[in-house]
């Protein structure tokens, strides 16, 4: 079979605070750029392959993981609520709100109450070429006046005890990067991981700013509710991710809350006009990348 072209890509390096900033223009595999692609949830118009007369471009695929299952339950709650079915539960809910929209493709890391171990939720969502990837969960404290939604990304230390504790609770496997750089030299391999990584970053951040933004409207929040640590299931080198903890099943308020199918809608909502802010943000950057990029 014929080997695709390589493609040349023009990436952002650096952004300095006086408004200068640095690009590097990259000749990639044709694989890596579309990785790449996949990884900040857009395809460059200048690189995107011609479609036939009144095709539509192919929906980003959002992968959805409902934390726990099977043998681990997660956290209980007060009342003896599992977080495993309150976290498939919204998962299952916010699928159907995307895919009525008609804009996304969805799918769940897992689909009933099974145990998978957190790198293969990892794992299924490389190997589908998600766009993006969203962890849901409702964690549990020893102070049972603890209550709201936070949002987290990931970062080799954490922004404070309580998360770092958190991470400790949720991570059983650690996973960085993945088998697609097994063709390239160690150095290059270095370099265009880094790079990946630098892309994923900056769309896991803002995906979780979109998040903090849309659930606030709606619920409560944890005070400073954009926080980080070193979640195994978020180290997908290629793919913004994000976990997102929509309560706490230690709080009888919350747990209470989360029960109700009505509130799982509302959260589930609320993710949906983020994930939509997420990918129009994704477009516009897209735009401008196509029409040079931002020259300072």
């Amino acid at each position: 079979m014929e080997s695709k072209p390589p493609v040349a890509r023009r990436l952002l390096l650096r952004r300095f605070a006086a408004g200068t900033s640095v690009f590097g223009t990259f000749l990639l595999p044709a694989a890596l750029h579309g990785a790449m692609a996949t990884a900040s949830g857009h395809s460059s118009r200048k690189n995107a392959p011609i479609r036939p007369h009144g095709a539509a471009p192919s929906a980003p695929l959002v992968m959805l993981d409902p934390g726990h299952g099977g043998k681990d339950p997660g956290a209980i709650g007060v009342s003896g609520t599992f977080e495993k079915h309150i976290s498939l539960a919204t998962a299952t809910e916010l699928k159907r709100q995307l895919e009525a929209g008609g804009r996304y493709r969805v799918e769940l890391t897992r689909t009933r109450d099974i145990f998978i171990p957190l790198d293969e939720r990892v794992d299924r969502a490389q190997r589908r070429g998600a766009a993006l990837f969203v962890s849901m969960h409702a964690d549990a404290l020893l102070d049972h006046s603890v209550r709201g939604a936070s949002v987290y990304t990931l970062a080799q230390t954490a922004s404070d005890a309580q998360t770092a504790a958190l991470a400790r609770k949720e991570n059983s496997a650690d996973r960085f990067l993945g088998g697609q750089w097994r063709d390239a030299s160690p150095e290059v391999a270095h370099i265009l991981a880094s790079l990946v990584r630098q892309e994923t970053r900056t769309g896991s951040v803002r995906i979780a700013r979109d998040l903090v933004g849309s659930l606030d409207q709606d619920l409560p929040m944890l005070p400073n509710p954009a926080r980080h640590a070193g979640f195994s299931v978020l180290k997908a080198a290629d793919i913004p991710s994000v976990l997102v903890e929509m309560g706490f099943m230690s709080n009888p308020r919350d747990e209470q809350a989360l029960r109700q199918a009505s509130h799982r809608s509302m959260v589930a909502q609320a993710m949906h006009r983020a994930v939509d802010a997420y990918f129009a943000g994704a477009g516009h950057m897209a735009d401008r990348l196509a029409d040079g990029g931002d020259q300072g």
